[in-house]
């Protein structure tokens, strides 16, 4: 019998070509509405649907191809004798190949349509008769897209059909096809009225990049990026460099997020350095290479190898200076030519541009056979808090307190963070007493840790942290507060002159 193929495509991108090669091979041509006519426009021999069927289009195009000739012809099993019998005696042709791709309803969705025009680009012909195909892939074969076209093509001209591997294959992909279908009109209906956290959450992810390896050269590694949704790579260029590495990738997230965090504060400038994804670097300045500057002083030894990420521009001194420190990424909203030459003769330094990230609501953990999701945190309004201690911090003391409390939110627990003059001086992070952090945090500040504010994650739950850091010299704490030994925190810092302020809100960051 001659070989049938319905072509029936919303992406006409390639489908003339593709159609022309099928017909040069023998295939019949079926197809339906703009497809057809675009065909016959071509030049390609077409045969419309509704002369297979007897029957027209109608409902203005909601029903076209459901119909049991065109339906049959795709799920017919031609390796079991009954279902041949079957077509023989129901005057139904086997249809071969079917190239479908769907209506555009993740692109109309994204421009904020009506709900009319939303529901219209629902297409309901085209997953059926790519499910239909996918199912029959023994004996059909599906061509969900377009890219696609060049290896069918191929196949057939060499071989002389398509082989059941391929076929497979496709079948495969057909089904994820119709599969991220369903999930973004499942996600359009159901928002904005769902909770944030509903009984089922359906999460799809699209692969950004392969990796060269994971935390370890033995762990296979990739990048996917949830799809439809802006990400840590969105809208970045990068400019020189190799590919970024898995662990970049994180600490990428660190630096960029913590630089959102304290460009709200409304300073004119902002640096962060990152290393294990945690920040050993973070200032603000009356410009970006001020704060740079302020940012690598807090802990320069920690910030070789690391992550820099910047609010501002990079102009030809500030790529000097920064070349001076080996530099894993370095990011940032612009660069001059004089920088990007600069910088080039440093090509283990990847340059990334990019504007501000823009903030996920929700995160996840992920845990073993699960994870973890929750509200995005964020650092709250300052209006709520409260001095609690005899002594006020003065109008420069409460300025570094909210510093240091904005970076200690993006430090691993337990944390304390000590700020002096805009720029962190000493970070203690991710150990399990919280004194020990204070006395890393102090031991990493030095003289520098006098007038020094802190900032910790979490309530004290005794006096001993804030008696580590005032015993250092710093004269300023900002906690959530909350311990049921409050009293003796609160007393201990009155008893050495400390002003304390409370937040009640804790920040861990596990």
């Amino acid at each position: 019998m001659k070989r049938r193929a319905l072509v029936s495509v919303s992406d006409k991108r390639g489908v003339a070509a593709f159609a022309r090669k099928l017909s040069g091979m023998g295939f019949e041509i079926i197809s339906t509405g703009g497809t057809a006519r675009a065909l016959e426009e071509a030049r390609v021999p077409v045969v419309q649907v509704s002369e297979i069927t007897g029957a027209p289009e109608m409902l203005d195009g909601r029903v076209k191809t459901l119909h049991p000739k065109i339906h049959g012809g795709i799920l017919a099993d031609l390796e079991n004798p009954d279902h041949v019998t079957q077509l023989v005696d129901h005057d139904i042709g086997p249809i071969d190949l079917v190239c479908i791709n769907l209506y555009p309803f993740e692109k109309t969705v994204a421009g904020d349509p009506s709900e009319k025009e939303a529901i219209e680009q629902i297409d309901i012909g085209g997953p059926a008769m790519l499910r239909a195909a996918a199912k029959n892939f023994k004996s059909v074969t599906v061509v969900p897209s377009p890219e696609f076209y060049k290896e069918v093509v191929s196949e057939l001209e060499n071989e002389g059909q398509i082989t059941e591997p391929t076929r497979r294959r496709l079948a495969l992909a057909a089904f994820r096809r119709t599969a991220d279908y369903d999930a973004a009109i499942s996600d359009w209906l159901g928002s904005p009225e769902e909770d944030l956290l509903p009984e089922r959450r359906s999460v799809r992810y699209d692969k950004v990049s392969s990796l060269r390896y994971g935390e370890n050269p033995h762990q296979e590694a990739a990048y996917y990026a949830e799809k439809g949704e802006e990400h840590l790579l969105s809208g970045v260029e990068k400019l020189q460099g190799k590919e970024i590495s898995f662990n970049n990738l994180y600490d990428l997230d660190a630096a960029r997020t913590l630089l959102a965090d304290l460009t709200i504060l409304e300073t004119p400038a902002a640096a962060v350095i990152v290393k294990h994804a945690n920040p050993c670097g973070a200032a603000v300045g009356d410009s970006v290479a001020v704060a740079y500057r302020k940012a690598l002083a807090s802990d320069p030894l920690s910030a070789f190898g690391g992550i820099v990420a910047l609010s501002g521009g990079v102009d030809e001194e500030l790529a000097t200076e920064i070349s001076a420190v080996f530099t894993e990424i370095l990011i940032a909203p612009a660069f001059t030519p004089e920088a990007r030459e600069i910088l080039a003769a440093r090509p283990n330094t990847r340059v990334l541009q990019a504007g501000p990230i823009v903030r996920p609501a929700l995160s996840t953990k992920n845990v073993t056979g699960g994870v973890l999701l929750q509200q995005a945190d964020a650092v709250e309004d300052d209006s709520g808090y409260k001095v609690v201690t005899e002594k006020s911090p003065s109008p420069e003391q409460m300025d570094d307190l909210l510093f240091a409390w904005r970076v200690a939110r993006t430090v691993r627990s337990n944390a304390i963070v000590l700020v002096k003059d805009g720029a962190t001086v000493g970070v203690g992070a991710g150990q399990m007493s919280r004194v020990d952090s204070s006395e890393i945090a102090v031991k990493k500040a030095g003289e520098r840790v006098r007038g020094a504010a802190a900032a910790s994650d979490a309530f004290f739950p005794f006096a001993d942290g804030v008696e580590a850091l005032a015993g250092a010299g710093v004269e300023a704490v900002i906690q959530p507060g909350g311990s049921v030994r409050d009293e003796e925190v609160v007393a201990a810092a009155n008893e050495r002159g400390v002003a304390m302020v409370f937040t009640g809100r804790r920040h861990f960051n596990h």
